[in-house]
């Protein structure tokens, strides 16, 4: 009797066997954070003509388009009752708390100066991840973790020359932070439950009518016609990518690896933002950035070999 031959795995396949679970996850993570990490200066070109209110909901409306064609192609199943509260959460934070304030924030602060503000963000989440999926991470992680910020508020100071003051764009940008790495930490516990494709689809479904309802109550710009192509277009990319597509990876990424490893990627989020905001904007990056840049992922890859009790 004729044997065939057993079959070999596929270069992907082999690939997934030689990675840990955290490696796969931090590679997601940055993924997800190289999306998010565009936000920021895409968000100033479309808040710079349209209201900020319209630019949040309609980037919502249009993720919640895309999601309510991906669950109907997938067959996607109801999520169990006992996820819609934190799914409820989740949406809040990520579809009008984080966008909005962070909008706001935009139409009177550099996309750069966001950036280096929005650098809190690793060490948010990982405190969000203790109070929401239960993780304890060890001393020597928070010892990277606080390191890292450090490190990317040092950038801020010496890349300001100590014009970083306080004031009520930065409260909104902080407040941005906040919401934002509440709803990570909740998107990633979810989806232990359920795909993070699916998280991040019911979400923005079931805040949809919320959404519509706040978006005409906002009002509609009053002539559509003069607002640029590049606003329209920034408009629709942050309502596809970082409202929508970006929390595939992101999402997958922190169930793999855990909320506090994985977040810690956002440490180099900042300085993906300068890189955008130079390229978008005009603004200049040199050598300061390019060797916090450095010490920052030293400490991010640091941080992912520290203990983190789950």
């Amino acid at each position: 009797m004729n044997s065939s031959p057993p079959s070999r795995p596929s270069n992907a396949a082999s690939l997934r066997l030689r990675l840990s679970p955290l490696t796969i996850g931090l590679l997601l993570g940055l993924v997800g954070v190289t999306i998010f990490g565009i936000t920021l200066p895409v968000t100033r070109l479309a808040v710079l003509e349209l209201d900020p209110g319209f630019v949040t909901f309609a980037r919502a409306l249009i993720a919640a388009m895309l999601a309510a064609i991906y669950l109907v192609a997938v067959r996607a199943a109801l999520p169990p009752r006992d996820t819609w509260y934190p799914l409820a959460v989740f949406g809040l934070c990520v579809t009008i708390g984080y966008p909005l304030l962070m909008g706001i924030a935009m139409r009177h602060a550099p996309a750069s100066h966001g950036g280096v503000i929005l650098a809190v963000q690793p060490l948010l989440t990982a405190l969000a991840g203790m109070r929401i999926a239960g993780e304890r991470p060890s001393p020597a992680f928070w010892g990277c973790s606080l390191a890292g910020t450090g490190a990317a508020v040092a950038y801020a100071l010496l890349s300001s020359a100590g014009a970083l003051e306080l004031h009520w764009a930065d409260l909104l940008l902080a407040g941005a932070a906040a919401a934002g790495c509440y709803g990570y930490a909740m998107g990633g516990h979810l989806t232990a439950r359920m795909p993070g494709s699916h998280v991040i689809s019911w979400a923005v479904v079931m805040m949809s009518p919320v959404i519509l309802a706040l978006m005409l109550a906002n009002g509609l710009p009053r002539d559509p016609g003069r607002v640029s192509w590049a606003a329209w277009a920034a408009l629709v990319f942050v309502g596809m990518f970082p409202m929508y597509l970006g929390f595939f990876a992101w999402n997958r990424g922190l169930a793999m690896g855990g909320i506090a490893k994985v977040g810690q990627m956002q440490l180099v989020q900042p300085f993906i933002t300068l890189a955008a905001a130079s390229a978008l904007l005009g603004e200049r990056i040199g050598w300061m950035e390019i060797g916090f840049s450095v010490v920052v992922v030293g400490l991010v890859a640091l941080g992912s070999r520290m203990r983190v009790a789950r």
